[in-house]
């Protein structure tokens, strides 16, 4: 040691630490993967919607709103079969997400309340569907709808079809929203029976105790309190199934496409990719928006939530 450093250390210079790299660094590998997989695909999809990257040689690429002004009515005289499609497809998925929930809540109320310590039995068999493909699942549903498979069968031979099949059961706007319904049960029914299974009991004991009965315990006690599990499931449906193109394709009809189908067809089919990044851009921005205003619940305690 050097007498100049050993007379330092007498007159209290603090003894410099070698460097080590802090625990930020541990998020470097994190946030180079989300900038790769996530951002920089945004920002693509945002150039080709204004223009300034093409998949075209002619025209060069150039700002240009005109897919905008062409995609959303309000910015032209006319209408759009495009926002045409969303609205439709909007008014199919609020519908399948309400379904879902009140489906899926008297699964997760028995669940919590009935069953006792067979609940989780029961639960892992609700969630067996997921073990098996969702194109599979999808894939059975054709065999069972379609006008010569398994349901029509049944109907015809039990006289109801009287003869002929069930036109409706498939290539429909109700074989889309049924199918995406079963589909989304059980991953539904998750958020509410965990929101039911930590309420605090004694609440309901003292709401019956002050003279409730049980349907008024459940209307002013039960239902409030896992009211933040069930905008949270209906959350959880409603923005997957704004973008779904598989199920659409698959058991709905050419005229039965949703939001998803056009995306799909205009970075494959026609390869329009400034129409295609315009619609994409719009429908994340409209789950962006369902994401705040519900932030709230996705984000929330739900254990204090019920306390």
């Amino acid at each position: 040691m050097s007498e100049a450093h050993t007379a330092g250390r007498r007159r209290g210079f603090p003894r410099r630490r070698p460097w080590r790299p802090g625990r930020a660094w541990l998020s470097v590998p994190v946030t180079l993967y989300l900038l790769t997989g996530l951002v920089v695909p945004i920002i693509l999809i945002a150039l080709y919607s204004v223009h300034l990257l093409t998949n075209l040689i002619f025209p060069p690429a150039a700002f240009d709103l005109d897919t905008w002004k062409g995609f959303l009515p309000y910015l032209h005289e006319g209408t759009s079969v495009y926002f045409d499609r969303f609205k439709t497809s909007m008014a199919i998925t609020l519908i399948v997400s309400t379904v879902a929930v009140l489906a899926a809540y008297p699964l997760a109320f028995f669940l919590a309340f009935v069953a006792h310590r067979r609940r989780y039995t029961l639960l892992l068999v609700l969630l067996a569907p997921f073990f098996v493909s969702y194109l599979l699942r999808v894939y059975a549903w054709t065999v069972m709808l379609s006008s010569d498979g398994t349901i029509n069968s049944i109907l015809v031979e039990l006289g109801r079809a009287k003869g002929h099949p069930v036109e409706w059961l498939f290539h429909s706007k109700f074989a889309i929203g049924l199918v995406l319904a079963y589909s989304w049960i059980p991953f539904v029914a998750l958020p509410i029976f965990v929101v039911l299974e930590n309420l605090d009991k004694r609440i309901l004991e003292a709401a019956q105790d002050l003279g409730a009965n049980r349907v008024m315990t459940f209307l002013k006690v039960t239902l409030p309190l896992s009211l933040p599990g069930v905008i949270a499931a209906f959350v959880f449906v409603l923005i997957p199934t704004t973008g779904e193109f598989v199920a659409p394709s698959l058991v709905g009809g050419s005229d039965d496409s949703m939001f998803g189908n056009f995306i799909q067809d205009s970075f494959v089919s026609t390869t329009d990719w400034a129409l295609g990044s315009v619609m994409a851009m719009w429908l994340m921005a409209i789950v962006i928006v369902l994401i705040a205003f519900s932030s709230r619940y996705l984000t929330a305690d739900l254990r204090g939530a019920s306390r």
